[in-house]
């Protein structure tokens, strides 16, 4: 007898999930290298491929695209397991709910810019959240609230913008995934 074999074959839908993954990640590692004048204030390089994805193919997508970010970016960067990687995946689930959520507002006001900047608000709260019940057992924490602020508005409106960009340049703008028969 001989021993019998199991032959995955990747869907199109797979090979996708991994090519936007994979450029989140590569965005996420080149982001580790650039001098942060405060810790925890990035620019979030990474969310830009997670919104393209949510505008062309959906949520589960994005989910799948920002998650596969999260888990790979920190075992290249060494810090799987460590409280980055916490702060990191807190600020991803809060940022994909958020998105899930915005992805049903009315797209004639709500688009990539918007999604984009709600998505900086939830990331940098549940970051805060974290850090105040886990490594910073103090309300002085939330002090730096306006800082982080000012810099989710600023991120978020320049990866929205660049998002919004790139979706133009694509030719599919932010139609719903109702109307875009490839989500």
């Amino acid at each position: 007898m001989t021993p019998s074999t199991i032959e995955l074959v990747p869907a199109a839908e797979d090979r996708r999930i991994a090519r936007h993954a994979a450029a989140a990640i590569v965005l996420t590692v080149a982001e580790a290298a650039i001098p942060l004048p405060l810790p925890g204030v990035k620019p979030g390089l990474a969310n830009i491929v997670t919104l393209v994805v949510l505008a062309r193919w959906g949520w589960r997508e994005a989910v799948w695209v920002a998650l596969l970010r999260v888990f790979a970016g920190s075992l290249l960067l060494g810090q799987f397991l460590a409280p980055g990687f916490f702060l990191s995946l807190s600020g991803a689930i809060a940022s994909l709910l958020v998105l899930g959520l915005a992805m049903h507002l009315p797209q004639r006001w709500f688009g990539p810019v918007s999604h984009s900047i709600l998505a900086a608000f939830a990331h940098i709260g549940a970051q805060l959240v974290v850090a105040r019940l886990w490594l910073v057992p103090h309300d002085g924490v939330f002090y730096l609230m306006p800082v982080f602020a000012a810099a989710a508005v600023v991120f978020g409106l320049g990866n929205g913008l660049v998002a919004a960009r790139l979706l133009h340049e694509l030719g599919r703008g932010s139609e719903p995934a109702e109307k875009n028969p490839e989500r």
